[in-house]
C-alpha cells in the first residue's frame, strides 16, 4: 500500500489499473501478485546462494 503512494512504477501500474476499470480492491490483490513476480526470483536466488554457500 505505500508503494502506490511513493513508487513511481506502481503508481502508473495502479493508474493502468483504474483506467481499466478495475476496483480499488482489484487493483490490490493485483498489486500483490505483481509485487510476488517481482520478488519471487529474488527469493529463490538468495535461496541458492545460502545452499552453496552451506
Amino acid at each position: 500500500m505505500v508503494r502506490m503512494r511513493s513508487d513511481p512504477r506502481t503508481r502508473a501500474y495502479v493508474a493502468r489499473r483504474t483506467t481499466e476499470g478495475k476496483s480499488t480492491k482489484e487493483i490490490h490483490r493485483c498489486l500483490k501478485r505483481y509485487i510476488v513476480r517481482e520478488l519471487y526470483p529474488l527469493i529463490l536466488a538468495d535461496l541458492q546462494d545460502a545452499a552453496v554457500a552451506a
